[in-house]
Protein backbone atom coordinates (compact mmCIF):
# COMPACT_ATOMS: atom_id res chain seq x y z
CA UNK A 1 0.00 0.00 0.00
CA UNK A 2 1.63 3.58 -1.10
CA UNK A 3 2.31 5.63 2.16
CA UNK A 4 -0.54 8.28 2.09
CA UNK A 5 1.06 11.51 0.75
CA UNK A 6 2.50 14.99 2.67
CA UNK A 7 0.84 17.98 2.13
CA UNK A 8 2.99 20.67 2.15
CA UNK A 9 1.76 23.93 2.75
CA UNK A 10 3.84 27.00 3.76
CA UNK A 11 2.34 29.36 6.34
CA UNK A 12 1.24 27.18 7.99
CA UNK A 13 1.48 25.51 11.72
CA UNK A 14 2.03 21.48 11.81
CA UNK A 15 2.51 19.41 14.93
CA UNK A 16 4.95 16.67 13.75
CA UNK A 17 6.01 13.92 15.93
CA UNK A 18 8.21 10.86 16.01
CA UNK A 19 9.64 7.94 18.01
CA UNK A 20 13.01 6.30 18.59
CA UNK A 21 13.42 2.58 16.85
CA UNK A 22 11.70 0.26 18.79
CA UNK A 23 10.11 3.29 20.95
CA UNK A 24 13.46 2.75 22.93
CA UNK A 25 14.25 5.38 24.97
CA UNK A 26 17.44 6.54 23.54
CA UNK A 27 16.67 10.03 24.29
CA UNK A 28 16.60 9.48 27.89
CA UNK A 29 19.53 11.23 28.73
CA UNK A 30 20.29 14.96 29.13
CA UNK A 31 22.94 14.95 26.84
CA UNK A 32 20.58 13.42 23.57
CA UNK A 33 18.31 16.12 24.55
CA UNK A 34 20.65 18.78 24.71
CA UNK A 35 21.83 17.58 21.40
CA UNK A 36 18.06 17.46 19.99
CA UNK A 37 18.31 21.08 20.79
CA UNK A 38 21.61 22.11 18.75
CA UNK A 39 20.07 19.95 15.72
CA UNK A 40 16.99 22.04 16.44
CA UNK A 41 19.02 25.83 16.16
CA UNK A 42 21.12 24.11 12.99
CA UNK A 43 17.41 23.81 11.05
CA UNK A 44 16.66 27.24 11.92
CA UNK A 45 19.76 28.68 11.09
CA UNK A 46 19.83 26.65 8.12
CA UNK A 47 16.29 26.71 6.82
CA UNK A 48 13.21 29.27 6.60
CA UNK A 49 10.81 28.53 8.99
CA UNK A 50 9.37 29.46 12.58
CA UNK A 51 9.93 26.91 15.76
CA UNK A 52 6.73 27.75 17.58
CA UNK A 53 7.11 25.10 20.47
CA UNK A 54 8.45 21.61 21.61
CA UNK A 55 8.72 18.79 24.38
CA UNK A 56 11.32 16.75 24.17
CA UNK A 57 10.93 13.19 25.69
CA UNK A 58 13.35 9.87 26.43
CA UNK A 59 11.71 8.07 23.00
CA UNK A 60 9.84 10.94 20.94
CA UNK A 61 9.32 14.76 20.49
CA UNK A 62 7.01 16.54 19.71
CA UNK A 63 7.88 20.07 17.28
CA UNK A 64 4.99 23.06 16.89
CA UNK A 65 6.42 24.02 13.57
CA UNK A 66 5.51 27.13 11.11
CA UNK A 67 6.25 26.94 7.27
CA UNK A 68 6.69 30.25 5.47
CA UNK A 69 6.76 31.74 2.40
CA UNK A 70 9.54 31.33 0.31
CA UNK A 71 10.93 28.66 3.10
CA UNK A 72 11.52 24.94 3.16
CA UNK A 73 8.52 22.09 3.13
CA UNK A 74 7.85 20.49 6.49
CA UNK A 75 9.38 17.36 5.02
CA UNK A 76 12.86 18.90 4.03
CA UNK A 77 12.69 20.57 7.83
CA UNK A 78 12.35 17.17 9.41
CA UNK A 79 13.98 15.14 7.19
CA UNK A 80 17.24 17.43 8.01
CA UNK A 81 16.39 17.49 11.85
CA UNK A 82 15.89 13.75 12.18
CA UNK A 83 18.98 12.91 10.09
CA UNK A 84 21.22 15.03 11.09
CA UNK A 85 20.26 14.14 15.43
CA UNK A 86 20.63 10.38 14.00
CA UNK A 87 24.10 10.66 12.51
CA UNK A 88 25.26 12.64 15.59
CA UNK A 89 23.80 9.95 18.12
CA UNK A 90 25.10 7.49 16.07
CA UNK A 91 28.84 8.29 16.34
CA UNK A 92 28.31 9.47 19.87
CA UNK A 93 27.73 6.00 20.88
CA UNK A 94 29.92 4.30 18.37
CA UNK A 95 26.32 2.44 17.06
CA UNK A 96 24.67 1.36 13.46
CA UNK A 97 21.50 1.56 11.90
CA UNK A 98 18.17 3.44 11.78
CA UNK A 99 17.55 5.63 14.60
CA UNK A 100 13.82 6.40 14.20
CA UNK A 101 10.44 3.83 14.15
CA UNK A 102 8.89 5.48 11.08
CA UNK A 103 8.47 8.75 9.20
CA UNK A 104 7.38 11.42 11.40
CA UNK A 105 3.77 12.22 11.74
CA UNK A 106 2.35 15.68 11.84
CA UNK A 107 -1.20 17.34 12.00
CA UNK A 108 -1.80 20.68 10.57
CA UNK A 109 -3.31 23.47 12.97
CA UNK A 110 -5.03 25.39 10.18
CA UNK A 111 -6.76 22.35 8.54
CA UNK A 112 -8.46 21.81 11.64
CA UNK A 113 -12.33 22.83 11.95
CA UNK A 114 -11.08 25.21 15.00
CA UNK A 115 -7.88 26.02 14.74
CA UNK A 116 -7.33 28.42 17.27
CA UNK A 117 -9.04 26.05 19.77
CA UNK A 118 -6.63 22.82 18.28
CA UNK A 119 -3.59 25.37 18.83
CA UNK A 120 -3.67 25.53 22.44
CA UNK A 121 -4.90 21.62 22.97
CA UNK A 122 -1.75 20.59 20.89
CA UNK A 123 0.35 23.32 22.92
CA UNK A 124 -0.80 22.42 26.76
CA UNK A 125 -1.26 18.77 25.33
CA UNK A 126 2.91 18.77 24.32
CA UNK A 127 3.23 20.57 27.54
CA UNK A 128 1.64 17.87 29.69
CA UNK A 129 3.79 15.17 28.16
CA UNK A 130 6.01 14.74 30.68
CA UNK A 131 3.25 15.18 33.60
CA UNK A 132 1.25 12.56 31.83
CA UNK A 133 4.44 10.07 32.03
CA UNK A 134 5.23 10.74 35.77
CA UNK A 135 8.36 13.14 35.58
CA UNK A 136 7.01 15.99 36.82
CA UNK A 137 4.26 17.19 38.22
CA UNK A 138 3.99 20.77 36.66
CA UNK A 139 5.30 21.41 32.79
CA UNK A 140 6.71 24.16 34.49
CA UNK A 141 9.07 22.11 36.20
CA UNK A 142 10.06 19.93 32.77
CA UNK A 143 13.39 21.24 31.36
CA UNK A 144 13.35 20.41 27.75
CA UNK A 145 9.83 21.91 26.85
CA UNK A 146 9.20 25.24 25.15
CA UNK A 147 6.47 25.91 27.03
CA UNK A 148 8.38 27.85 29.63
CA UNK A 149 8.24 30.71 26.77
CA UNK A 150 4.13 30.97 27.05
CA UNK A 151 4.51 31.03 30.98
CA UNK A 152 7.80 33.87 31.26
CA UNK A 153 8.70 36.64 29.95
CA UNK A 154 12.02 36.72 30.82
CA UNK A 155 12.37 33.35 29.84
CA UNK A 156 15.39 32.70 27.57
CA UNK A 157 14.74 29.45 25.39
CA UNK A 158 17.77 27.27 24.63
CA UNK A 159 16.40 27.28 20.95
CA UNK A 160 14.89 29.93 19.10
CA UNK A 161 11.03 29.98 19.20
CA UNK A 162 8.62 32.08 18.04
CA UNK A 163 5.42 32.78 19.72
CA UNK A 164 1.77 32.11 17.36
CA UNK A 165 0.23 34.54 16.44
CA UNK A 166 -2.73 32.32 18.02
CA UNK A 167 -0.84 33.02 21.40
CA UNK A 168 0.01 36.41 20.49
CA UNK A 169 -3.68 37.31 19.63
CA UNK A 170 -5.16 36.98 23.25
CA UNK A 171 -4.03 40.32 24.24
CA UNK A 172 -2.52 43.39 23.45
CA UNK A 173 0.37 42.92 26.40
CA UNK A 174 2.43 39.43 27.52
CA UNK A 175 0.60 39.88 30.93
CA UNK A 176 -3.14 39.84 29.23
CA UNK A 177 -2.24 37.29 27.20
CA UNK A 178 -0.31 35.11 30.17
CA UNK A 179 -3.96 35.79 31.80
CA UNK A 180 -5.84 34.50 29.25
CA UNK A 181 -3.72 31.58 28.74
CA UNK A 182 -3.89 30.60 32.39
CA UNK A 183 -7.54 30.29 31.98
CA UNK A 184 -7.01 27.89 28.85
CA UNK A 185 -4.57 25.81 30.93
CA UNK A 186 -6.88 25.66 33.74
CA UNK A 187 -9.75 24.35 31.63
CA UNK A 188 -7.37 22.03 29.81
CA UNK A 189 -6.63 20.60 33.37
CA UNK A 190 -9.82 19.82 34.60
CA UNK A 191 -10.85 18.05 31.41
CA UNK A 192 -7.30 16.05 31.41
CA UNK A 193 -7.01 15.35 35.37
CA UNK A 194 -10.36 15.56 36.41
CA UNK A 195 -9.38 14.50 39.55
CA UNK A 196 -6.95 16.68 40.12
CA UNK A 197 -4.13 14.58 40.17
CA UNK A 198 -1.82 15.13 37.47
CA UNK A 199 0.73 12.60 38.44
Amino acid sequence: MPRKQRICIPEHTYHATSRCIEKRHLMHSDEMKELMLSVLEMALEKYHFELINYTLMGNHFHFLIRTLNGGESISRIMQFIKSQFARRYNRIMNRTGPFWNERFSDTIIELAPEPVAMFFMILLYMAFNPVKSGIVTDPRKYRYGGIHCYLDKEYIPPVTITLHEYFLNLGATFEERIKKFLEIEANYKKRIFPDGVFA
